[in-house]
């Protein structure tokens, strides 16, 4: 048993204590029978994308709210998960890192399982003012490395941030990139490139 499941095993009468149980359970029941019944496996979307972990059950089942000593344990637990390259080296090729911003293939059911995988930033982010299209669930990324510096603990912190952002916020609605195996190590290298390096677009 991984320690997300175990806390989560441990918080969930504390979760549940404030909700009516037995309706949260009832309606949870039949939320996932409708998906179950609506979405069929395609390709490499298999139904086990529906399969939630110990980490997802806390904060689905809080509301994402769960207990903030509950939180600060299992965000720690996540840190420690990040896996830094061999090398030392967090920056690689900007441009590269634009690419990787702009592309969302890789998982969708119509792509071949061994396609690169895009990280679809501009979904959620302002990036590069040269794209004028993107989303504002997450904060502007422009000028990230101009109002932060590149210094090797913001290296650092920008590389574990795109490899888990849910070591700095439990319930962050951005994907644990490293953590899932979704972008690896260059690609990571890549988007940290984007963001702090003095050449970037971004940083202009």
């Amino acid at each position: 048993m991984t320690k997300n499941i175990l806390l989560a095993a441990m918080a969930a009468p504390l979760l549940m204590a404030s909700q009516p149980a037995a309706a949260d359970a009832d309606y949870r029941a039949k939320a996932i029978a409708t998906i179950r019944k609506d979405f069929q496996p395609r390709g490499q979307a298999s139904l086990d994308r529906l399969a939630e972990d110990g980490l997802q059950a806390v904060c689905n089942r809080s509301g994402n709210k769960p207990p903030k000593y509950l939180a600060e344990r299992m965000e720690a637990d996540q840190l420690a998960g990040i896996r830094f390259p061999a090398d030392g080296r967090l920056m690689g090729d900007w441009k590269e890192g634009e690419k990787i911003a702009q592309s969302g293939r890789g998982f969708t059911w119509t792509d071949d399982p061994g396609l690169p995988v895009g990280g679809n930033c501009y979904n959620c982010h302002q990036i590069s003012p040269r794209e004028t299209a993107f989303g504002t669930i997450g904060p502007s990324l422009f000028q990230f490395g101009k109002l932060r510096g590149n210094s090797p603990e913001i290296q650092k912190y920008t590389y574990s941030r795109i490899y888990n952002s849910k070591s700095f916020n439990l319930c962050s609605e951005m994907p644990r990139f490293g953590h899932i195996g979704a972008l690896d190590e260059k690609q990571i290298k890549n988007l940290v490139a984007l963001l702090l390096d003095p050449e970037s677009p971004v940083n202009k």
